[in-house]
């Protein structure tokens, strides 16, 4: 193994860390702040299910990411440019997630990775090496992805606070409204992950449609969910003999949702493993392609499973030592949170991902759960956003893609001149 491809390697775990510090907050940011479960545990569930996410389900993951913003074709006469253009990929967005996680605010990895390939395509191959569409659909994806959550996430928790907690008998109105709850989580979520799950060759081999089986699981999985809350609350019913006060009959309402968030929780953590993944570790598979074949890389590439190890160990790395920054943030430090309102930001998010993307549109993650925990905010009370947070975020998040393009220019620039 060549020392090129050993500095690739610690560069892609770099950038692996970083991408679980500053995004694990995407998926357990909410359970946190609303006391739904432990930092602790939050981080170890999260570990889990994001290195499960990225070493089983990674390889499914589109690995042309160059290819949506800059064509590598435009590197065929001299793959060495690309080599070094994508080592300053890896640099560049890692610093500039780095910096951001160390401030505690949550930004686009993707985003990162798109600026950063474009700085150095532009500088390698001139201006017209650039896709400036796709970088402004990104641009337009940025602006109205936390817009549409912040307008589903308060919609929501119109819904859920007047017909749950604002009604004579809130825990009736939960259990009439458990399955129904179970339901939305268990489709909104589905149709997010479960493809991940049963699009992989395993179950393709199987004698029905895959898709099928996903329908199967998920309506499984929602009587379970709601069979199981339905119990919850009838032993807590006998064992209080139906004596509440309103402040305990809130705090029991929030505690079965709770068990709502964290499921919700779970999903996101396993669909981010194994689909952001591939900002770290595609660079990588394009320098090994690149290295080993001494051709660029068109379309698509068959990612090693070291190459996904490497990912997830990274992820899980980052996130267990340097993720409580930025769960702080999209946690405590926007508006105070319960599991009711955290749950509805992660739904809002959840349906803002899924639109954009049968949509076509690019989005983050993270913007989606901002604005979602934003809009909440405002339906609850406007007073209770922290403005301060709010503008500190929005300027992380217009700074991302120059500063990555700036970053990766540089770095690039400098390597040329060594290598």
């Amino acid at each position: 193994m060549s020392i090129l491809i050993i500095i690739t390697i610690l560069l892609a775990f770099y950038v692996a860390w970083n991408l679980g510090a500053n995004d694990v907050a995407n998926s357990m940011g909410t359970s946190v702040g609303s006391k739904a479960i432990t930092l602790k545990g939050a981080l170890i569930i999260a570990g889990i299910l994001e290195f499960a996410g990225a070493i089983i389900f990674g390889q499914n993951v589109s690995s042309n990411l160059a290819t949506n913003v800059a064509s590598p074709a435009v590197f065929a006469n001299n793959p060495h440019l690309l080599i070094i253009g994508m080592v300053a990929v890896l640099l560049s967005c890692g610093i500039c997630l780095q910096l951001a996680t160390l401030k505690g605010l949550p930004v686009s990895s993707s985003h990162g990775v798109v600026g950063a390939i474009a700085g150095f395509s532009w500088v390698a191959a001139g201006i017209n090496a650039v896709d400036w569409t796709n970088i402004g659909f990104i641009s337009l994806g940025w602006l109205i992805t936390p817009i549409i959550s912040g307008a589903i996430g308060a919609a929501f928790y119109f819904i859920v606070d007047r017909s749950i907690l604002r009604a004579k008998n809130p825990l009736v109105s939960l259990q009439e409204w458990i399955p129904w709850l179970s339901c939305l989580l268990l489709a909104i979520f589905g149709i997010i992950v479960f493809p991940t799950i049963f699009d992989s060759p395993f179950f393709q081999t199987l004698p029905f449609p895959s898709h099928d089986l996903s329908l199967a699981v998920g309506a499984m999985a929602a009587i379970g969910l709601t069979f199981a809350n339905w119990k919850r609350l009838e032993a807590i019913q006998i064992r209080k003999n139906n004596n509440y006060d309103s402040y305990e009959a809130r705090q029991t309402l929030e505690a079965v949702m709770g068990k709502f968030q964290l499921v919700s929780a779970c999903f996101v953590a396993f669909a981010h493993g194994s689909n952001d993944v591939g900002n770290a570790i595609a660079p990588l598979a394009t320098i090994v392609h690149t290295i080993r074949t001494n051709t660029v890389p068109i379309g698509s590439i068959e990612i090693p499973f070291w190459i996904l190890i490497i990912g997830g160990l990274g992820i899980v790395a980052g996130l267990a030592v340097q993720g409580k920054n930025v769960i702080a943030t999209v946690g405590e430090k926007i508006i105070p949170l319960q599991p009711s309102s955290g749950f509805c930001a992660e739904i809002a998010t959840a349906a803002t991902v899924l639109l954009a993307s049968r949509l076509g549109l690019p989005v983050s993650t993270s913007h989606a759960l901002v604005g979602a925990v934003v809009g909440i905010g405002f339906m609850q009370n406007w007073r209770k956003v922290r403005l301060e947070t709010l503008r500190s975020v929005f300027i992380a998040w217009l700074l991302t893609v120059p500063l990555a393009a700036g970053i990766s220019v540089l770095i690039f620039i400098l390597l040329t001149r060594f290598f």
